[in-house]
């Protein structure tokens, strides 16, 4: 499965994106994003020219990354903190070899405070914001990334 985030609003304090999956020779699009404030301006895919990393508050460089469903979210796997999660066992969808970046997760929350450098899914129905995260991110799960666990196909996501 190919993913692709397209990164469409650059803030101050977060970033706005869209998340599409390619399907029978094209695009589609799955849901909105949010992300943390984007350091790697030059879309190079990594942090130079002046750019930093600020922990908890940067989000991953431009790339291409492949993700596994083979982790399970420590954090995530306290099911009475995060109930929605038990039906999936804490298995989140997981980046891998993320420079300077290490358990960056796709999950649900509202506000780059929810972040962490995760990407985050949901509705941008509001400024600065995603909403409906949860129900956005059980549809994730239920059709594209659970199915993708099970059949073990391998997955990557470019962010653009």
């Amino acid at each position: 499965m190919k993913l692709r985030l397209r990164r469409i609003a650059l803030r101050d304090t977060y970033t706005i994106g869209k998340l599409e999956v390619y399907k029978n020779g094209q695009w589609v699009y799955l849901c909105d994003t949010l992300e943390d404030t984007v350091r790697d301006k030059n879309k190079n895919g990594v942090f130079d020219n002046g750019e930093t990393k600020i922990a908890g508050q940067s989000a991953i460089p431009y790339g291409t990354y492949k993700i596994t469903m083979n982790v399970q979210s420590p954090k995530y796997s306290n099911y009475a903190k995060y109930p929605y999660a038990r039906k999936y066992q804490g298995y989140f969808p997981r980046l891998v070899d993320v420079p300077h970046f290490d358990g960056i997760l796709i999950h649900p929350g509202n506000t780059d405070k929810d972040s962490s450098g995760c990407i985050l899914v949901g509705k941008n129905k509001a400024v600065g914001k995603v909403l409906e995260s949860q129900s956005v991110w059980n549809s994730l799960m239920e059709y594209y990334f659970w199915p993708a666990k099970k059949s073990q196909e391998s997955i990557t996501i470019e962010i653009v």
